[in-house]
């Protein structure tokens, strides 16, 4: 009955999802930022695979099909984008600029980690695409030969401390605009901090989604250039 559930082509759905589910139901039981929903369920899946000793290859086997909706999902994002199209159209250049300089510092901490701690090359461009999103994000790490899981990682783990900590650092750096907000967030923490962007209000949601879509694009061109530099 065990290896029936197992090897289920749906067990590792189900277990992401009532995982998901459970992180959910205590960030709002105990309304703390570090119960967040993801980083719970990714702590609650490791545990499930540890205690039913099932390798990942198998949990992803039947988990996969979530996936597929990572796409869709991003390409959603443009629905609020397009109903602040007007504020868009206003902020233009700051909007470009603010995510050009938040795109730089991303990997240019990386560039001064890898320095400090005299990381390979592949592990340097591993960590380069550590703050956009994971269906970029995935693509740009295998064509700069870094160690996709690993990069996914550390993506996940970008935007679940955006996600935390972002609302923390707005207040406690006085950043009250909203369009600020947007972009800082989207740029440094991508879909995930993104959810927390819309917790926050409408502009800072849209603002996120676009900092997304233009930060991605922005860091598959300068990954390419920041891979030269070690």
């Amino acid at each position: 009955m065990k290896d029936f559930f197992l090897h289920s082509a749906f067990f590792g759905l189900a277990v992401s999802i009532l995982c998901y589910q459970l992180g959910q139901y205590l960030q709002k039981k105990l309304k703390l930022g570090l119960f967040n929903p993801l980083l719970i369920a990714v702590c609650l899946i490791i545990g499930c695979l540890l205690i039913f000793k099932m390798d990942y290859p198998d949990y992803y086997q039947s988990a996969k099909y979530l996936s597929y909706l990572l796409t869709p999902a991003t390409v959603c994002l443009a629905i609020p984008l397009y109903e602040n199209i007007e504020l868009l159209k206003k902020n233009l250049t700051a909007i470009l600029l603010a995510v050009l300089a938040g795109v730089i510092s991303s990997m240019g901490s990386v560039l001064a980690l890898a320095l400090l701690f005299h990381f390979t090359h592949e592990q340097y461009v591993t960590l380069l695409p550590k703050s956009i999103t994971t269906a970029i994000g995935i693509d740009l790490s295998s064509e700069l030969g870094g160690y996709v899981t690993i990069s996914i990682a550390s993506i996940i783990i970008t935007g679940i401390l955006g996600n935390i900590f972002a609302e923390k650092l707005c207040r406690w750096f006085h950043i009250k605009n909203p369009i600020a907000k947007g972009l800082a967030i989207g740029t440094a923490a991508h879909a995930i901090g993104t959810a927390k962007a819309f917790e926050m209000g409408e502009v800072e949601g849209a603002m996120s989604s676009l900092a997304i879509v233009v930060a991605g694009l922005m860091t598959v061109i300068g990954a390419s250039l920041f891979a030269m530099f070690f």
